[in-house]
């Protein structure tokens, strides 16, 4: 008896080349739907599931291949002596490969606005059974679940070599297949339930594929990967030129885009740029259009710019090309690179370009993840809008207008610096950055020295409430005239009484934004 192979795939690429040369070498082709009828169409001869198995399909085409004959010829052990009898007494011939991919689950739910019935009826029943069957029998099955793995399956089919290492390593990429595909079926389902909520807490499930290994994670003596969605957040970026990124390039990256998107993304955004090093913005801008963005973002600290990471909310120009071939730079980021600035970047060819679209960002998961020892944390991005309606001024000085506008742009930066978080800003620009410091002031310390001269008449803000008015203080001394904290220690009211008597204006925001 000739072999036999059964094809019932959704992705339907390379399916007539697959066909053809599993018929060269002497197979016989089973299918169902409309796999079957793209075969006819293309002149393939192919026996249709219902005359194999003689059941019809029913229920709508919900069962096909669900069927002793199918699930019998796919599942039974080639050298067990009783499988063999079974499959002689019940008339089952054997289905020696299964080519099956599934239903368009994960493109169906791609849009928010899908209804309900629909994602449900794209959910593939068949399809999994018959892949994991064939999984488990790789011993006697060869299992295709990838238009990516015809080429080479047919080229060991020629050379006869299908032998165990191939069936093994196909059995892992179908189990990898279903396993993926339950795991989007379950994320969407939670969610669509949480939105009504209904659901709970749900175990933590991850789709995410390996894009890259890395040559090193943060330092040369520890291996890292890279696992991303293809389309969505920095998977969905196209890197333009540059040497290969890196596990601090990322990281860094992503800093900096989150960072730059507080003032827009894309068009109609305010220009803004902003310069990372060691996660931290070290320099950041908004300006007329992306030159001047970037030039007074590179301005706010060039000593700390050089080997930084680079964003950009809009895309990049001749002009802004210029400035980004004044110092040494690592990466950049921005929606778009024009024909000038790519010309201009090229004779730059270490620098890491990566072209971002706002579809991408928004194609991005909302959830934060961070590994602890054993686990994983999980969190909302705080990437939400500022909601100026809850901002109170509590000195007796109201802020002006000016003052208020550098208090708004001080307040987007410093939710990106790791706390405790201290910035110093004026006129659109940041001019002074306190990182990472065990306490508030020591953290204001270091924004105003870096600020200098800059610091008079500039505004302060603070990710955390002043537990002391030793800040207000010292933002005082050095010329700042308004602060903006978040406000909630129980010694709010000796700031307050600070700034009433150095003729500071304070806001208190009621929200925090600790980055640690």
């Amino acid at each position: 008896m000739a072999p036999t192979a059964l094809l019932s795939v959704s992705n339907k690429e390379g399916l007539v080349p697959l066909a053809q040369g599993l018929l060269d070498a002497g197979y016989r082709l089973i299918s169902s739907g409309g796999t079957a009828s793209a075969l006819q169409a293309a002149g393939i001869p192919v026996t249709k599931v219902a005359e194999h198995t003689g059941a019809p399909e029913i229920l709508g085409g919900r069962v096909k291949t669900l069927h002793p004959r199918i699930h019998g010829g796919i599942l039974a052990r080639r050298a067990e002596p009783s499988h063999q009898a079974d499959m002689e007494a019940q008339g089952i011939d054997p289905i020696d490969v299964v080519v099956v991919n599934l239903y368009p689950f994960r493109e169906t739910v791609a849009d928010p606005n899908v209804a309900f019935d629909t994602a449900i009826e794209n959910i593939d029943i068949g399809g999994p059974a018959m892949v994991r069957a064939a999984a488990k029998n790789h011993a006697d099955v060869a299992v295709l679940t990838s238009p990516a793995q015809y080429e080479g399956f047919l080229a060991a089919l020629k050379a006869g070599a299908v032998d165990q290492a191939l069936r093994r390593s196909l059995a892992l990429a179908a189990f990898q297949h279903t396993a993926e595909y339950d795991t989007a079926i379950s994320t969407w389902l939670a969610a669509r339930l949480a939105q009504d909520g209904v659901a709970a807490a749900e175990p933590l499930r991850l789709e995410l594929p390996a894009r890259q290994t890395l040559r090193y994670g943060e330092n040369p003596h520890q291996p890292a990967t890279w696992h991303s969605a293809p389309s969505a957040g920095w998977g969905g970026a196209e890197q333009l030129q540059g040497k290969e990124l890196s596990y601090n390039n990322l990281i860094d990256l992503d800093a900096a885009l989150a960072t730059v998107r507080e003032f827009g993304y894309g068009p109609g955004s305010q220009p803004a740029a902003v310069v990372v090093k060691h996660t931290n913005p070290c320099g950041v801008a908004t300006g007329s259009d992306g030159a001047n963005a970037l030039t007074r973002a590179l301005d706010a600290d060039r000593v700390s710019a050089f080997g930084g990471i680079v964003a950009i909310n809009a895309p990049v120009d001749g002009a802004t090309a210029q400035q980004l071939t004044s110092l040494f730079l690592e990466c950049v980021v921005a929606p778009g690179f024009d024909a000038e600035a790519r010309a201009q970047l090229a004779a730059k060819p270490n620098l890491r370009l990566l072209e971002l679209s706002p579809e991408a960002i928004n194609r991005a998961s909302r959830q934060q993840l961070r590994t602890v020892l054993g686990g994983v944390l999980v969190q909302e991005l705080d990437d939400q809008l500022v909601e100026e309606s809850a901002w109170q001024v509590v000195s007796e000085r109201q802020p002006n207008a000016e003052e208020m506008e550098d208090l708004r742009f001080a307040w987007k930066l410093v939710r990106h610096v790791r706390s405790n978080a201290i910035t110093v800003a004026k006129a659109g620009q940041s001019l002074g950055v306190g990182a990472g410091q065990m306490n508030r002031v020591g953290s204001a310390r270091l924004a105003l020295e870096a600020a200098g001269g800059q610091a008079r008449g500039a505004v302060l803000a603070s990710d955390g409430f002043f537990p002391f008015d030793d800040t207000v203080r010292l933002a005082a001394s050095h010329g700042v005239t308004a602060v903006i904290q978040p406000g909630g220690s129980v010694r709010d009211a000796d700031s307050i009484t600070a700034c009433n008597e150095l003729g500071l204006a304070m806001v208190v925001t009621g929200r925090r934004h600790f980055l640690h």
